[in-house]
């Protein structure tokens, strides 16, 4: 960054689903003799912050200080998790740990560098009430620090409408603007907000379109739900076709 960073310094709240990324790498030299697959000689293994947690890095490399928000599970996995972020010079007051609910892991299986098999371990329900309400806790402890909210969303069950609602309106009796990247199952849900970001399938998936391309009647259904919503500014990549901006 130079000298003009209007990042640096910034304190940052992300709140929304984590996960480790975890990758097992080794080389592939034959094919088992129980099925056609390859068989991966394992010579490494390495574990990453995924989901919001890299969103947080990103942010941190961006000489702004993130603040994470968020559910992981009482495993093995998420001491990983809190291993990680302490290891990236991260906080981890906004981190509610749960027996009941299991860190999401994603380990990908890499074999003569190239990725042969993705393993999902993840719950996906809904967070419950008292989770809800440590989470909007843990949320209002950290907001003084803020002076922008970001909701990541990967369908894992952390956000829902009710907790949704309850942060955004938090933030806007502070005036503290708020942005989101959203996904299909909350896509709806997210009224008031300062910036929604989402991307062409994204937006494809959240308004039901049929249109694998991008077409001028899409963009005019994603302006129509930021009235209805009562969204201040719309913001959707488009891959090679640029941005639409509103």
């Amino acid at each position: 960054m130079g000298l003009n960073n209007p990042f640096a310094g910034l304190n940052v709240l992300i709140v929304g689903d984590v996960m480790v990324d975890a990758y097992w790498h080794g080389s592939v030299h034959r094919i088992s003799p129980e099925a056609p697959v390859p068989v991966v000689d394992i010579s490494g293994k390495e574990s990453r912050l995924g989901g919001a947690a890299n969103v947080a890095l990103n942010i941190r490399s961006m000489q702004a200080s993130p603040f994470l928000c968020t559910v992981i599970g009482e495993d093995e996995a998420g001491e990983t998790f809190l291993k990680l972020c302490k290891e990236s010079g991260m906080p981890v007051d906004g981190i509610i740990q749960r027996k009941n609910r299991p860190t999401t892991v994603k380990t990908r299986i890499m074999g003569n560098h190239q990725q042969l098999m993705r393993l999902d371990e993840e719950q996906t329900q809904t967070i419950d009430a008292e989770t809800s309400m440590e989470l909007e806790q843990r949320f209002l402890n950290l907001l003084p620090k803020a002076q922008v909210v970001i909701f990541e969303d990967y369908d894992k069950g952390v956000l829902h409408p009710g907790i949704i609602n309850q942060l955004i309106r938090h933030c806007r009796e502070r005036g503290i603007p708020t942005t989101v990247d959203p996904k299909k199952v909350n896509f709806n849900a997210f009224h008031g907000v300062s910036l929604f970001k989402p991307n062409w399938k994204e937006l494809r998936e959240g308004l039901h379109l049929n249109q694998s391309e991008v077409t001028l009647e899409g963009l005019k259904r994603a302006e129509q739900l930021r009235r209805e919503q009562g969204i201040e500014r719309l913001f959707i990549t488009l891959s090679e076709k640029g941005v639409f901006f509103r």
